[in-house]
């Protein structure tokens, strides 16, 4: 059974940096695609970053320079470097994979939460 396993969230003030990190575990194959989406109380899940098995990445506008996607496709893990972080970056964010012959996954979810 595939797993995503997240860390990395908590608390930090306008200005710090956080790095969410996410290991998908239980699947023999490469994930095709990871990332990040955030969602908040109300709103829809929306993106954050994703990047291919190949290193093609995607971000959202409002967190391009200032985010950075990364992953380790021999070990299946995903990292998202949060730095300047505002106000408006925080919620809850899930890790995603979609992982070939299997199918798409999600975390558990970890908060982020920036203070002013």
């Amino acid at each position: 059974q595939v797993q995503l396993v997240e860390s990395g969230g908590g608390l930090v003030q306008a200005g710090g940096s956080l790095r969410l990190s996410c290991a998908a575990s239980g699947t023999a194959f490469s994930a095709d695609r990871m990332g990040w989406y955030r969602q908040t109380l109300g709103k829809q899940r929306e993106l954050v970053a994703t990047i291919s098995n190949r290193g093609r990445t995607n971000y959202a506008d409002s967190v391009k320079g200032r985010f950075t996607i990364s992953r380790d496709n021999a070990k299946n893990t995903v990292l998202l470097q949060m730095n300047s972080l505002k106000p408006e970056d925080a919620g809850v964010y899930y890790c995603y994979a979609l992982i070939s012959y299997s199918g798409a996954y999600w975390g558990q979810g970890t908060q982020v939460t920036v203070s002013r």
